[in-house]
């Protein structure tokens, strides 16, 4: 594997791929790297002549700056997982790599139908940070495929909605959420969990399982009030449960008006917000 902190640096590994028209495959992250990631690297194995994962914690789509201080950074650990998995490119660039002072990288593009709901009021600015971060990397790597996990339900759908809208040619490949033996979705952030607390977040699988089960005998608006009640148990603390249509991440109101329905939560354990979703219809 060969690791890479500049734009030019990286740019040059690939015009030889580029001029043999050998196939890339991106996978963008901010490092703390677990199974979930590791599965991304091997499905982008399968399909791609070339892996580049990137590590950059994005400044940009932290609301607060004690959370981007906090956010877990373990570059040599990262390395050598990606090595034992063979990929073949790393590319770590420092801040001024990616946001250069003087050049607008903002992208032109209106979110606010898909950012509407769920993590969009909770997190002002956030789906901005992620499209310009997504759209500076697609344009440095330039790759065929970009591969993310479906854990983040909308920050996917937002990508894939920025890929189509900008017509660039780097297509969406999204890969099942890997999960812990009891439920919980890996994530980087769980190693921020208390251990008191740990034992429980099965909690969080536990209460979208019951939803799913549940979806044809109660009201969409029923099944989210039992989930936020099943969920309020200290210390943990709901922030939302949403039943939204997979395609407009817009609020379902009755089930059997949509062919494509996701749950989405956001659960605060102690001072850690976890994330999750389970796809119940499609």
């Amino acid at each position: 594997m060969k690791i890479y902190k500049t734009v030019r640096g990286l740019q040059r590994a690939l015009e030889v791929a580029l001029k043999s028209h050998k196939k890339i495959g991106f996978i963008p992250t901010m490092g703390a790297l677990h199974k979930g990631h590791i599965s991304l690297l091997k499905n982008a194995q399968t399909s791609s002549d070339i892996t580049v994962f990137s590590i950059f914690v994005n400044p940009t789509q932290f609301n607060e700056k004690a959370d981007l201080q906090k956010y877990p950074r373990t570059l040599k650990a990262d390395a050598d997982l990606l090595r034992k998995y063979h990929c073949d490119f790393l590319f770590v660039p420092r801040v001024s790599q990616i946001y250069p002072k003087g050049i607008d990288l903002s992208v032109d593009l209106d979110l606010s139908q898909l950012t509407q709901h769920m993590e969009g009021p909770n997190r002002p600015g956030h789906f901005e940070g992620v499209v310009q971060v997504v759209h500076r990397l697609v344009t440095i790597v330039n790759p065929d495929l970009i591969y993310m996990g479906q854990k983040d339900f909308q920050q996917f759908t937002i990508v894939d909605y920025m890929l189509r809208s900008l017509k660039m040619k780097t297509k969406l490949v999204v890969c099942p959420i890997k999960r812990e033996d009891d439920g919980l979705a890996m994530s980087s952030r769980n190693v921020r969990i208390l251990k008191s607390i740990r034992p429980n977040c099965h909690l969080i699988y536990d209460t979208l399982k019951f939803v799913k089960d549940n979806l044809n005998k109660y009201t969409a608006k029923t099944l989210e009030k039992k989930a936020l009640d099943r969920l309020n148990q200290k210390p943990f603390k709901p922030e939302y449960f949403s039943l939204v249509d997979g395609f407009s991440l817009k609020p379902v109101k009755k089930i059997t008006d949509h062919s494509y329905i996701v749950a989405c939560t956001a659960v605060w354990a102690k001072d850690v917000r976890l994330i999750d979703n389970m796809i119940l219809k499609n």
